[in-house]
């Protein structure tokens, strides 16, 4: 099943440089960018996005993060591609992801840093969850006009 979902890298990863390394991994898995802007988020977005975390003790530092600096948003399209993203990026929790993953290979936060310094976890990336979650978020970051349709290489040769 072809399925769209919400990537984001946050000020991190931006800030590291990592954006390019990172996008490739996602292509290289026969992934394509559908639509991709750098946002500045503000908080008043930032509560829109976290909706599900605004109660929750962790979301303050969390909104501290995502609006200290630009992310790049971006739709992937692809052959069951929520949960391929997933398995690319690895677990929330940085010293949990196994190498290979892009959280194993570039962060290098644990929970247990991020709460005794009272800040968030630096895990340089969000990815939708769930098929339902990638479609909320995507129509909450993206209008209609900026995802765009074209034909890769490796769809050529998936279907």
């Amino acid at each position: 099943m072809i399925q769209k979902t919400l990537v984001l890298l946050k000020p991190d990863a931006v800030e590291r440089a990592l954006a390019g390394k990172i996008i490739e991994r996602f292509e290289n898995a026969g992934l394509k960018i559908i639509g991709m802007k750098m946002v500045w988020v503000d908080k008043e977005f930032s509560k829109k996005h976290y909706a599900a975390h605004v109660s929750k003790a962790f979301y303050n530092p969390l909104e501290t993060f995502i609006v200290s600096g630009p992310v790049i948003a971006f739709v992937l399209e692809g052959i069951e591609a929520v949960e391929l993203v997933r398995k690319i990026v690895g677990p929330t929790e940085p010293k949990s992801a196994a190498p290979g993953t892009i959280r194993g290979d570039f962060a290098h936060h644990s929970y247990k840093y991020a709460d005794s310094k009272g800040i968030a976890i630096k895990n340089l990336i969000h990815a939708s969850g769930t098929i339902e979650e990638a479609e909320q978020e995507v129509k909450l970051w993206f209008a209609p006009e900026e995802i765009h349709s074209y034909e890769t290489v490796h769809e050529k040769h998936t279907k």
